[in-house]
């Protein structure tokens, strides 16, 4: 049980979840490959990961772009070798009212909350089918298992790739894990800043006062469910706050 010198492909690195599961990997053992649209943000990550005395290695990156996930892939396996897990992380949380009609927020929600993820696993697999061993970790949302008013978009993108993950982990075989993760509030700047409508955001600005808990908390879980040895698969994770709904 060990995540020492694991091959760790992380999109929408930069910052939050993305970045708090880069820094505890980094500080197990493991060897990163970063991905995020905001080089100076992953700059940033790498450069703390390497004062730590741990590695990683970057790419500026969009993941509606398929291209982009393939690449992510490539550099992994031009410096590695090899990649052992892909962590499809970056998502984006615009949520408002339907009847606000914010189409192109929507659009967006589907193209990298969505279909991002699906170019990760597609960018990923002919890698792991190679190897005979992989790992594909998605990040979901609670959002997806308690619908509320304001969230149908992006829960609607989120239990999309919870359907994929699942027929994912029944196609796999012995060779390929598959791990979702379901965080709750997480005290990230992830659906504030990109939330347009002010109602809604003062209304997850304070609902995220009130009980948020730190990306570190999603970090571990990931960790837990990589860490296993290679015949024993987390399937399915969820990490809330213990005063959440």
């Amino acid at each position: 049980m060990t995540i020492r010198n694991k091959i760790v492909a992380i999109t929408g690195a930069g910052r939050g979840i993305g970045r708090a599961t880069a820094l505890h990997l980094a500080a197990h053992g493991a060897r990163l490959v970063l991905g995020a649209r905001s080089e100076p943000e992953l700059v940033a990550v790498v450069n703390e990961i390497e004062a730590a005395g741990g590695e990683a290695v970057f790419r500026g990156m969009d993941v509606s772009r398929r291209a982009d996930l393939e690449a992510l892939v490539a550099l992994a396996c031009e410096r590695h070798g090899r990649l052992d897990v892909i962590v499809n992380n970056a998502g984006i949380g615009p949520i408002s009212r339907f009847d606000a009609l914010r189409v192109e927020d929507w659009d967006a929600m589907i193209d990298i909350n969505l279909r991002g993820a699906l170019y990760g696993i597609a960018a990923a697999l002919p890698v792991f089918e190679r190897q005979q061993k992989g790992h594909v970790v998605n990040i979901l949302s609670t959002a997806g298992i308690k619908i509320v008013p304001t969230m149908g978009v992006y829960a609607a993108t989120k239990n999309a790739l919870r359907t994929a993950t699942e027929a994912l982990r029944q196609e796999a075989g012995p060779h390929l894990r598959v791990t979702e993760v379901s965080p709750g509030f997480i005290d990230t700047s992830f659906a504030d800043a990109s939330i347009t409508d002010p109602e809604v955001k003062a209304a997850i600005q304070r609902r995220k006062d009130e009980l948020a808990i730190p990306p570190d908390a999603i970090a571990r879980a990931i960790a837990f469910a990589i860490e296993q040895p290679d015949d024993v698969e987390i399937g399915s994770i969820v990490v809330r706050p213990t005063a959440q709904d």
